[in-house]
């Protein structure tokens, strides 16, 4: 009967060989059964960048009410109503940093711009927040709930203190943040090019018609924004009557209109390696006429999951009965989001909307909304005045050209 022996060169590659299999088995093992906590590099941070008036809150609840998400509604607007310094243009600089901080679930940023007594329930809009009203944060609503936003403001309010929503954001695997207060994209590229960072943004834009006529909606509300943006530090718009001042309107109105092409083109046309791959542009027209299918894109862009309990939520509040009324200006409820989107074409007189395409008229090109060039056009619903994704594009050329229009 042969054997085999083996020679001790042979022996030697075999112990070598045993030795990186479990090197590789051990490294594959850690992968997918990590122990202990998520490390906190593993978080994925988001940024919903919008406007005012552009269906930001609507996008911001259906990120608010993910089990996996921790999220906090516009925090810069402690920044701009604590420092109130003259121009949006001086302030983004602190917005960069307290979102940085609270990106790494840091709040003592925050506790600067408060009130020397103050609670969690002293963050801006906090009861938007299904983090801040379930544990740790609050006991009322379990994760696997949605948030409703009376209960916790009877139930929460008395809940502590930041180091409560501190403690709360450390346990999700997603900080996603709001904001309406950014006009370009190079302030963050500090916080894009920050290996603590996993940043991900989301540009949520409107027809700007359709902003106008809610802006119109909420003029009182927006008037100290307005007067920052504008550059007039913190003073407001004078006023006629109940309606705004048509002149700061459109004066606004290209403002943000400039600032969406400025971030698109930036992100779209020549965009720096570190954000290649971390943009996604997205049209409020787009996701209410097929939420479920744009919803499920953004949360596949960020790494979360669809649940079938979230389905059901999205369907009911965009198929609901409520028209978007000025009293629900600022609150998420049931409606008819696809109605909504087009009350401007029956409610916002033609001489306006001549006026919004004439200082808009570069960014609603570039972003894929037709003109109308009489009432009974802009009235006839039938006519569609969203283009189709693959007929519209931009070169660099043609869009330089169109931004000068603007001017």
């Amino acid at each position: 009967m042969s054997r085999c022996r083996l020679t001790p060169p042979v022996l030697l590659l075999l112990v070598v060989l045993q030795g990186a299999a479990v090197l590789l088995l051990f490294g594959w093992y850690v992968q997918i059964i990590p122990c202990g906590p998520r490390p906190e590099q593993g978080k994925v941070h988001v940024l919903l960048l919008s406007s005012w008036r552009s269906g930001s809150s609507f996008l911001g609840e259906v990120f608010s009410q993910n089990p996996s998400v921790f999220y906090l509604m516009e925090p810069a607007w402690h920044v701009w109503t604590t420092l109130k310094r003259p121009g949006a243009r001086a302030l983004r600089m602190a917005v960069r940093d307290l979102l940085r901080s609270i990106f790494q679930c840091d709040m003592s940023t925050l506790d600067a711009y408060m009130p020397e007594q103050h609670s969690l329930s002293s963050i801006f809009m906090w009861s938007h927040s299904r983090a801040l009203c379930s544990p740790p944060s609050c006991p009322l609503t379990p994760r696997h709930l949605f948030s409703n936003e009376t209960a916790c403001r009877k139930h929460c309010i008395s809940a502590g203190g930041l180091q409560k929503a501190a403690d709360a954001c450390q346990t999700y695997s997603h900080v996603v943040l709001k904001e309406v207060r950014f006009f370009e994209l190079e302030s963050l590229y500090p916080l894009l090019q920050d290996p603590t960072l996993d940043l991900r943004i989301i540009h949520l834009i409107r027809d700007p018609r359709a902003v106008a006529r809610s802006r119109e909606q909420a003029a009182n509300a927006l008037s100290q924004d307005n007067a920052l943006v504008l550059e007039q530090g913190d003073c407001e718009g004078k006023r006629t009557g109940k309606d705004p001042d048509a002149k700061e309107l459109y004066a606004v109105m290209q403002e943000v209109c400039r600032s969406h092409v400025r971030i698109h083109e930036t992100a779209v046309l020549k965009p720096p390696d570190f954000l290649r791959g971390r943009y996604k542009m997205v049209r409020y027209e787009d996701m209410v006429r097929n939420p479920l299918q744009e919803i499920n894109k953004m949360y596949q862009f960020v790494g979360l999951e669809m649940t079938e309990k979230l389905q059901e939520w999205i369907y009911r509040v965009t198929h609901g009965k409520g028209k978007g009324t000025q009293k629900e200006a600022f609150q998420i409820t049931s409606r008819n989001a696809a109605d909504v989107s087009q009350a401007w074409r029956s409610s916002l007189a033609h001489s306006k909307v001549k006026r919004i395409q004439e200082v808009c008229k570069g960014a609603m090109s570039m972003l894929g909304y037709r003109m109308v060039d009489t009432e009974n056009e802009q009235k006839k619903l039938d006519v569609d005045l969203l283009l189709a994704r693959e007929q519209y594009h931009f070169s660099w050329q043609t869009s330089k050209t169109e931004t000068t229009d603007m001017n």
